[in-house]
């Protein structure tokens, strides 16, 4: 019968909250909101055009930059319909359903990134390691077999997690903490016992980034032994010019990953601007960040995006 009354008063929606304190500038903020999206999905559109088009990039360590930006534009896309739902238009509800949809492939996609961030730290082992034998290892066809193990992993290891929402009752407060939905935020406002997903969460986090954050720390210890092998200081310094891309990114994902969780599970007496600041963070800033760092490094992208740049200005003014 409890069960019943639980389903009877389930919540049909939710109440997204944007960054409490800030309701009257949501105006303002919409334009910058609306211009990190727009860097986030044409920064990382480039990379993968460029990468397509450019065969002196069809090598692994390319191919896996391909997939982190295909990572990070489904990250930011999953947020983006909500986040300008409440900064443009103040329209805040989300319902369950829609909720849960984006909850997953939130997860999913931060899921993947952590995995395609490992798979970079194996093909720099690999590159400096073993230069001669680079290609014989990275074969495009361990490359696919590495993506497609990525892949699976995050669907799998997600895919529970909305089913363990669905089960819960919620017929108390139905206001959200952040412009999106997470795991950990929606759990917070059900009425039972929310033990089964705490446990599985844990050991969902234990099983990708735990795991993935130790595969990485592992590889560059490896690394720093190799490249303190090398006998000249320029050869040294040539090989760690080669990770300074890949441990950018890995920083610009797991700083504000570690922020965030740290919050959820010990900062209960901080402010919500701070919970909000640092969600949208976890969410926006790899996206934003990680084109800009490659961008950087990388001459080829920064060729391609001259050209589409010069390419606009002459059409603009024919």
């Amino acid at each position: 019968m409890a069960d019943n009354n639980h389903s009877h008063f389930q919540h049909l929606y939710f109440v997204l909250t944007g960054i409490p304190g800030l309701e009257q500038k949501y105006y303002w903020m919409a334009f910058p909101l609306g211009a990190i999206y727009v860097i986030a999905l044409f920064g990382n559109g480039v990379i993968i055009s460029t990468i397509k088009s450019e065969l002196s990039l069809h090598i692994p360590m390319y191919y896996f930059l391909c997939m982190l930006a295909l990572a990070d534009m489904g990250l930011a896309l999953c947020t983006l319909p909500s986040m300008l739902g409440v900064f443009w238009f103040n329209y805040k509800s989300i319902t369950f359903d829609a909720c849960l949809v984006q909850m997953y492939f939130t997860h999913t996609f931060s899921a993947i990134e952590s995995g395609v961030l490992v798979a970079m730290a194996f093909d720099r082992v690999v590159a400096i390691w073993s230069p001669l034998r680079y290609s014989t290892i990275l074969t495009n066809g361990v490359v696919c077999r590495t993506g497609a193990v990525i892949l699976t992993r995050a669907v799998c290891v997600v895919f529970p997690v909305p089913f363990l929402i669905k089960r819960l009752p919620f017929y108390g407060s139905n206001i959200l903490s952040h412009s999106f939905c997470l795991h950990q935020d929606v759990m917070r406002l059900a009425c039972a016992s929310t033990r089964v997903n705490s446990l599985y969460g844990l050991i969902a986090v234990i099983f990708t980034k735990g795991s993935d954050s130790l595969s990485i720390l592992l590889s560059y210890v490896f690394i720093l032994r190799t490249v303190m092998s090398i006998t000249s200081g320029e050869g040294r310094l040539k090989a760690l010019n080669t990770c300074v891309s890949h441990i950018c990114a890995v920083l610009i994902f797991y700083v504000p990953l570690i922020g965030v969780s740290v919050i959820h599970r010990f900062g209960k007496h901080l402010s919500p601007l701070t919970h909000a600041l640092m969600a949208n963070a976890y969410l926006l800033v790899p996206p934003v960040l990680n084109p800009i760092v490659y961008t950087v490094k990388t001459k080829e992208i920064r060729r391609k995006l001259i050209h589409i740049f010069v390419q606009t200005k002459i059409t603009a003014g024919g």
